[in-house]
């Protein structure tokens, strides 16, 4: 069912993290052969803990072409990023953050991986449709930086056919192309496999990152996205 709420919803991040951990938990106990517990039950005992770390990197498509990614699809690290054009923190953070991790894109550290997700409504879904339709001629980054200009969201009224038509028009993109291509069953089934993705990790809210397999949520500051690329490469080098 779409939200139809316009905040931002803080109360759903910790939520987020509590089904993500649940369903984690719960993929590491169906998988578990005997063999796999005496193992771990030695390895606890040894290590002195039963905890493990989160790891996230089964999501990576790692996919060429990708009109949806940035960077090297062989880069050390990938930022996998859960995303709404109707969330605020989602523009805040293309705004401010987006343009410092494009600088470890350019040195082909980093690799960004966008899924458009409807957390506020059918609008936002029309928009990720209409994003794809932009990838289909080669400008989904162009639109997905031209919905969030300036950090900001664009409001209901500009997320209809006619307005994103429009919008997609002043990128130079076949506007009846583009169209048909926002209102494809293709565009449909696409986007309803990001949001069974999304869904099925207990991505409640946006944005919500994995960053080199660990998970990340929220528009935080620029430099806890810093450290975790810096992390995450670190432990790539080995």
């Amino acid at each position: 069912m779409f939200r139809s709420t316009r905040g931002p919803m803080l109360w759903l991040i910790p939520l987020a993290v509590i089904v993500l951990a649940a369903v984690l938990i719960g993929v590491v106990i169906v998988n578990q052969s005997p063999a796999d517990d005496s193992a771990n039950a030695q390895s606890q005992s040894e290590s002195g803990t039963g905890e493990e770390e989160v790891d996230l990197s089964f999501v990576e498509h790692r996919v060429e072409d990708d009109a949806r990614a940035l960077g090297d699809v062989d880069a050390p690290v990938t930022l996998v990023m859960f995303s709404d054009y109707q969330c605020p923190y989602c523009a805040s953070w293309n705004e401010e953050t987006l343009p410092t991790m494009m600088e470890y894109v350019d040195k082909g550290d980093l690799r960004i991986e966008m899924r458009d997700l409807a957390v506020f409504g059918e609008e936002s879904e029309r928009a990720a449709r209409a994003a794809y339709a932009a990838g289909l001629q080669g400008k989904y980054w162009e639109f997905h930086n031209a919905m969030f200009e300036g950090g900001e969201h664009p409001p209901k009224s500009e997320l209809d056919d006619n307005s994103l038509v429009s919008a997609a028009k002043g990128l130079g993109l076949d506007p009846t192309q583009f169209k048909g291509d926002m209102n494809s069953v293709e565009a449909h089934d696409e986007f309803d496999a990001n949001a069974q993705e999304g869904y099925s990790l207990g991505v409640a809210s946006t944005p919500t990152f994995v960053i080199g397999g660990k998970p990340l949520v929220g528009a935080q500051p620029t430099d806890e996205f810093v450290s975790a690329v810096d992390d995450a490469l670190a432990e790539a080098e080995g």
